[in-house]
């Protein structure tokens, strides 16, 4: 099941080949992946991990009204929104040092969501409705020592392997500037340069409109939207349920959640760029012009 925007757009770039996908896009050539809470089970640990320190202090559990204002935002769960709400009798420093250590016992518990290694899989050996190599790459907002506690599990390892080590982006890459996450574009520009890159000689460089995001929070889908990309926005359904009714803002990359400027970057509403999908089972290959084999 999926909520599409209306496409009331105008295609665009013309593909090199001049083929369109059913949509009346270009056929995709590169799928860019964020991580937590999309490829694998993050969200509902970073719950846990707040959950067992809240009540630990005899504070309620996190409900998604909070969690949806601080997810993607760096050092939000750390920050005035969460300590505003949670009225925890310790210091933030403390509750820093106990989440810290929840996440230790808990990230390497990560597992795929559903529909995930089928989905890396497929797209490994794709090609689009031009005949062209579908590339993917991970651009994800984790710093490195949490990613090697998250993906520590033998089966995770070997799903996120799938992508190739040269595609994978993390939030402290040294080529990102300070302050340039997420719905910044440049993390998920920085993963196309990363396939683009290392594209055979005499293949066209893939372009902005050739690539469909993955994501599951409401930044990352702006940060899609900004770097000119088609987004396929996977929320968890505690997620979809909070947005409910607000849809097609979190499509557009419209919800001045975070605001930073450059406002012409954004979508506008019903354009047909982005679209919601239940989960990643089961995936439309052939509304984006892919064809997996």
């Amino acid at each position: 099941m999926a909520v599409l925007a209306n496409q009331k757009h105008d295609a665009g770039s013309a593909s090199s080949t001049g083929v369109s996908a059913p949509s009346g896009f270009t056929p995709i050539r590169a799928c860019l992946f964020d991580m937590d809470g999309l490829l694998i089970n993050t969200e509902d640990l970073y719950t846990l991990c707040s959950d067992i320190v809240l009540t630990k202090y005899g504070r309620p559990r996190l409900p998604w009204s909070v969690k949806a204002q601080l997810m993607g935002i760096p050092g939000s769960s750390n920050g005035d929104t969460f300590h505003n709400w949670a009225q925890l009798p310790i210091s933030r420093e403390q509750y820093k040092k106990e989440q810290s250590e929840q996440h230790e016992i808990h990230f390497p518990e990560c597992k795929p969501l559903p529909g995930v290694e089928k989905l890396l899989t497929d797209l490994n050996s794709a090609k689009n409705i031009a005949g062209l190599s579908v590339h993917i790459a991970l651009a994800s907002s984790s710093e490195k020592r949490n990613y090697d506690m998250k993906t520590s599990r033998p089966g995770t390892k070997a799903v996120l392997e799938l992508i190739p080590a040269e595609h994978r982006v993390l939030g402290d890459d040294p080529r990102i500037q300070q302050g340039r996450g997420k719905p910044a574009p440049d993390i998920y520009l920085l993963a196309l340069q990363s396939i683009n890159s290392y594209l055979p000689d005499g293949t066209p460089k893939i372009e902005p409109h050739e690539c469909l995001v993955f994501e599951d929070s409401v930044l990352g889908v702006e940060a899609g939207r900004r770097a000119g990309m088609r987004v396929a926005w996977v929320p968890h359904l505690g997620l979809a349920a909070e947005l409910k009714g607000k849809e097609r803002e979190v499509l557009a990359g419209r919800t001045e959640i975070f605001p930073i400027g450059n406002d012409e970057q954004r979508g506008t509403i019903d354009d047909g760029w982005a679209e919601q999908l239940v989960s990643l089972e089961d995936f439309p290959y052939e509304r984006y012009g892919i064809i997996p084999h």
